[in-house]
């Protein structure tokens, strides 16, 4: 379950902008993406990985993609970081 890997990593990015700046660093291992988001937030990421061959994976809502980051609003975008 992707929920659970998102809570057990060590580091993540959360947001479009920090996860976008993790893949331009070479940082980012995988991008999770929520279905719901506007796609005007997420296309340019979703491009950016596959440019920068990083994973892409889809969740179902912006509301528990921003509980599994431990944070109270929904997260359109976040990205799991080398450590």
């Amino acid at each position: 379950m992707t929920y659970d890997k998102v809570k057990q990593a060590s580091k993540l990015s959360v947001g479009t902008k920090q996860a976008t700046k993790s893949v331009e660093l070479g940082q980012a291992l995988e991008v999770i993406v929520a279905k719901d988001a506007d796609p005007r937030l997420t296309t340019k990421i979703v491009n950016l990985c596959s440019k920068s061959g990083v994973e892409v994976t889809y969740v179902d809502s912006m509301k528990l993609l921003g509980k599994a980051c431990g944070i109270e609003v929904g997260a359109a975008v976040a990205a799991i970081v080398d450590k």
